[in-house]
Formats: C-alpha cells, sequence, structure tokens
C-alpha cells in the first residue's frame, strides 16, 4: 500500500525559505517520477514541481527559479527548497508520482500534505 508522508511546512514571512520533506513507501520509489502538488482555499490541486527518475526536473512558472526539487532513492525521500516565499505560495503542499506528460497523479491515495503559510 502506497504511503506519502510530508512534513516541513510552517509559517514564514515573505522572502523567507523552507525545506518540505515527503517520505514514500510502498513502491519502488527510483522508478517513478515525484512530484510536489499543492492546495491553496478555494482552488484546485495544482503540480509545482516534477523530478523524473533519472533526476530531470520541470516547474510550474509561478515558482520556477525560487523552487528546487530533488530525489535521495536511498531514503525514498523527494524534497522541495522554497525560496523567495510569497504569500501566493501559501497551501498545503503534498508529494505524489505525476503521470508523464500529463502530470496528474499516479495515485488516488494523498498524505495528510504540509501546510505553508507565508504572511508578514
Amino acid at each position: 500500500q502506497v504511503q506519502f508522508v510530508e512534513s516541513g511546512g510552517g509559517l514564514v514571512q515573505p522572502g523567507r525559505s523552507l525545506r518540505l520533506s515527503c517520505a514514500a513507501s510502498g513502491i519502488i520509489f527510483s522508478r517513478y517520477s515525484m512530484g510536489w502538488y499543492r492546495q491553496a482555499p478555494g482552488k484546485q490541486r495544482e503540480l509545482v514541481a516534477g523530478i523524473t527518475s533519472s533526476g530531470d526536473t520541470n516547474y510550474a512558472e509561478s515558482v520556477k527559479g525560487r523552487f528546487t526539487i530533488s530525489r535521495d532513492n536511498t531514503l525514498k525521500t523527494v524534497y522541495l527548497q522554497m525560496d523567495s516565499l510569497k504569500p501566493e505560495d501559501t497551501a498545503v503542499y503534498y508529494c505524489n508520482a505525476p503521470r508523464v506528460p500529463s502530470g496528474a497523479p499516479l495515485y488516488s491515495s494523498w498524505g495528510q500534505g504540509t501546510q505553508v503559510t507565508v504572511s508578514s
């Protein structure tokens, strides 16, 4: 049974940084693309960053140049380094395995997510 456990969120001021982590279990982690999604209040969940099994990355335009996704296949963990945070980055962040090229999540089950709030 696949399971994702996200952590690292919090309340930060605009311009500051956070690093999110997501530990995966129940999948052959190294074989899959992994991604970070976020859902803001009243909005649909969106894919903001993805990383393929070979390490190629892609980002939503809204976070490009500010967010960096990485992975550790030994630890079965995917990370999201978020710099220069903006209030519009406020959301609950989740990880999953995005289908290529659509970005739709492969798994229907989600973790509890981690709340990121950017506010002065």
